[in-house]
């Protein structure tokens, strides 16, 4: 396996367009699932949750920074298409 330098891990993020998972947490009075989605050349995470307060549900979506990526290449580097990385 190659190292996940910034250039290994654009071409991952361009190559496994569409690729998503689904996490859970659950915890004391706290819920959460995360949905990672390659889209576009960059790495979305949809928190979806809620905790023990009345008012307390959220559903955020961001764009991944260096490190998530990284973290989250690394974990699914299994299920990844790896065929055209230099």
């Amino acid at each position: 396996m190659k190292r996940l330098t910034a250039t290994v891990r654009q071409q991952l993020l361009d190559q496994n367009d569409g690729f998503s998972r689904k996490t859970y947490y659950e915890g004391n009075n706290f819920r959460e699932e995360c949905i990672y989605t390659i889209s576009d050349g960059e790495l979305h995470i949809r928190r979806i949750g809620k905790t023990s307060w009345a008012d307390s549900r959220f559903d955020d979506e961001t764009v991944a920074d260096d490190e998530q990526t990284r973290r989250f290449l690394y974990k699914y580097k299994a299920e990844l298409d790896w065929s055209d990385v230099e």
